[in-house]
C-alpha cells in the first residue's frame, strides 16, 4: 500500500525558513532539476527545499498560464490560504485521512521565497484540487 501512496502521491516539503524577507539577488535559485514527474528546487542562501513528486504534474503543468500570467503576489496570498487549510488537514488524520496529506508545509508568508517557488506551489495546489477533487479554501 505504502508504495502505492508514494507513487501516486506528492510530496511537497519546503524546510528550513529560517531567514525572512531576504534582498532580491539572494532568491536566486541555485538548483532546478525537473526529471520525469519530479520537481527539485533548491534554494541555499534561503535553506529551503521543495520537490513535487506527483504523476502527470509536468505534463499538466504544461498546460497553464505561462510564467508571468499571475503576479507574485496574488500566488502567495493564494498559497497562504491554501497552505493553511492543507496543513490543518494534516494534522488531522482521523477526519481527512493521511494519504492525502501526508505532511505538514512548512511556509512562512513573510519570506520571500521567489516567483519560481510561488509558481510551482500555486499550480501545484491547482493540479491537487482538480485531480483529487479537494478543495483548499
Amino acid at each position: 500500500m505504502k508504495t502505492f501512496i508514494y507513487s501516486i502521491f506528492m510530496i511537497v516539503a519546503i524546510v528550513g525558513c529560517s531567514s525572512m524577507d531576504t534582498g532580491m539577488d539572494k532568491k536566486t535559485v541555485s538548483n532546478n532539476q525537473v526529471k520525469n514527474d519530479t520537481i527539485h528546487i533548491v534554494n541555499d542562501s534561503l535553506e529551503y527545499e521543495i520537490i513535487i513528486i506527483e504523476p502527470g504534474f509536468n505534463s499538466w503543468l504544461g498546460t497553464q498560464p505561462p510564467r508571468g500570467y499571475y503576479s507574485q503576489s496574488t500566488m502567495e496570498i493564494s498559497n497562504g490560504f491554501k497552505v493553511t487549510t492543507y496543513n490543518i488537514r494534516s494534522r488531522n488524520p482521523i477526519k481527512y485521512g493521511n494519504h492525502l496529506y501526508p505532511f505538514a508545509i512548512d511556509y512562512n508568508r513573510r519570506t520571500d521565497y521567489g516567483y519560481e517557488v510561488n509558481y510551482l506551489l500555486y499550480n501545484y495546489f491547482l493540479f491537487f484540487e482538480q485531480k483529487y477533487n479537494q478543495k483548499l479554501k
